[in-house]
């Protein structure tokens, strides 16, 4: 079977994105106290290939992939093209330097992963980046045609994740380097919005965050929720159809595009968010503008100010409005 390269642009998943930001955060501070205490929170080359059943799924794949691209290799030991494709991935991962982290998966021992990912045949090469799980390929592939679908996983997941993967210290010993999680001061009321979010529950879900903010308001992971549940509860309500032609058919109405951009970013088009409430700003004035561009600040929020078509968008703005 001929390799099927990954798609991966344009969507941008509100909760995957929280739950990147909120682990990258944690990972960040077990990573600072492990420094403190005379570790460099680096691992060992070995540690970039780990063996993964289902018991460690949820810990070795779905956490870590808020740190660093999880590239998941399906393999049993009956496979000839597992044993010509595994040791490629084996080097390739060694070889990156902690860009993305590969865990292999023998499909005989762990049947309900094999058909939770809908696995048809082996080897097949997924990647978990932020919780997501991507088809990479399956089958047999050719070392330059893996490079490029590495190379397009590792700028995907900086660019849209903020996630830029492991360090690894070639002296640092197998099994000693790993981060181990922290708990934070505010690890029970963030716990309280997530499980909030999880039922539906939006109202309950911004409260658990302004507690946070409260006592904290630069708390990077509170705002973000914040921003991120009080955009779905704006939608909530909405007719998706009529709230686009509106805005079609009023492009100075400043309620009309405000609301378009809302839908659009929940969709997935970021870019056209932005360019909607950018265009908006250079068409108003006084109170008006001054709505559009407070909107326009807090979709930044949502999306992470790293990300790239913040910056550029917030470029954009500012020359609107100078």
């Amino acid at each position: 079977m001929q390799p099927r390269n990954m798609s991966m642009s344009g969507v941008v998943d509100l909760a995957a994105v929280k739950a990147a930001q909120e682990a990258k955060a944690k990972a960040e501070q077990a990573r600072a106290e492990a420094a403190r205490q005379g570790g460099t929170g680096a691992v060992a080359p070995a540690d970039l290939v780990i063996d993964v059943d289902e018991a460690g799924f949820e810990r070795d794949v779905l956490q870590r992939s808020a740190e660093v691209p999880v590239v998941i290799d399906f393999w049993a030991e009956w496979c000839q093209p597992c044993k010509q494709l595994s040791p490629v991935l084996e080097r390739l991962a060694v070889e990156y330097a902690g860009r993305f982290l590969l865990a292999k998966i023998d499909v005989d021992a762990n049947q309900m992963l094999m058909q939770q990912f809908g696995i048809q045949g082996i080897p097949a090469v997924f990647a978990v980046v932020a919780g997501q799980a991507l088809p990479l390929f399956q089958g047999a592939a050719a070392e330059p045609q893996i490079r490029q679908t590495l190379d397009q996983l590792v700028q995907v997941a900086e660019q849209r994740f903020g996630i830029t993967g492991l360090t690894v210290d070639p002296d640092a010993q197998p099994g000693g380097g790993a981060a181990v999680d922290q708990a934070g001061p505010y690890d029970a009321a963030l716990n309280a919005a997530a499980q909030a979010l999880d039922a539906g529950d939006l109202g309950g879900a911004i409260q658990a965050y302004k507690n946070v903010l409260a006592d904290d308001p630069g708390h990077p992971e509170a705002k973000l929720g914040l921003a991120q549940a009080e955009l779905l509860q704006r939608v909530q309500g909405f007719d998706p159809q009529r709230v686009r032609q509106e805005a079609a058919e009023k492009p100075r109405d400043v309620d009309a595009q405000i609301a378009a951009a809302d839908l659009d970013l929940v969709g997935g088009h970021v870019e056209d968010a932005f360019g909607r409430l950018i265009e908006t700003v250079q068409r108003t004035a006084g109170d008006d503008r001054d709505a559009v561009r407070r909107r326009l600040l807090e979709l930044f929020e949502v999306v992470g100010p790293e990300d790239p078509r913040v910056v550029g968008a917030r470029r954009a703005l500012a020359r609107a409005l100078f």
